[in-house]
């Protein structure tokens, strides 16, 4: 593992513990160059199915992608770090345990939806005047209509 403060290569572990019920493996590691210590985080290489675009294009499905949306959608709200990650933890094994080789972008960006709906309807609006491609005041405002009219049906 290479040291990211010095690109030293050689380092050893000093403490490894399960993190994420299990599924990951937490390691402190101390660099045998600088003595500096860092953290890495080790989990199982999943399958995962190919992402379709709206234009066809096909990419590997990519976890950064949605934890940067969450990220985005989320900022200066009252939402950690923490709970982002389970987020977006909790998408990528429902995108898994579709079992598909391939699945499009679409069901991805709900699948966001629905849990930014359940966490903070402002990141909610926020993501969802983005992927809906609000392209005009109207959008955006029947959007936060029927926002409201959920809230008042609970």
């Amino acid at each position: 593992m290479k040291c990211p403060f010095c690109d030293e290569l050689e380092d050893k572990v000093v403490d490894s513990r399960m993190a994420k019920e299990g599924e990951v493996i937490r390691r402190r590691r101390e660099c045998l160059g600088c003595k500096r210590r860092y953290t890495t985080y080790e989990r199982v290489e999943e399958i995962l199915p190919m992402v379709v675009k709206k234009d066809g294009r096909r990419e590997s499905f990519d976890r950064t992608k949605i934890l940067s949306g969450l990220k985005k959608a989320c900022e200066k709200r009252p939402i950690s770090t923490a709970t982002i990650e389970d987020v977006t933890d909790r998408i990528e094994k429902r995108i898994q345990e579709m079992g598909e080789t391939e699945i499009e972008s679409r069901i991805v960006g709900e699948e966001l939806m629905k849990e930014l709906h359940q966490l903070d309807q402002v990141a909610y609006v926020r993501f969802a005047s983005v992927y809906r491609e609000f392209k005009d005041i109207d959008q955006f405002m029947d959007e936060l209509k029927t926002l409201a009219q959920q809230r008042r049906d609970r």
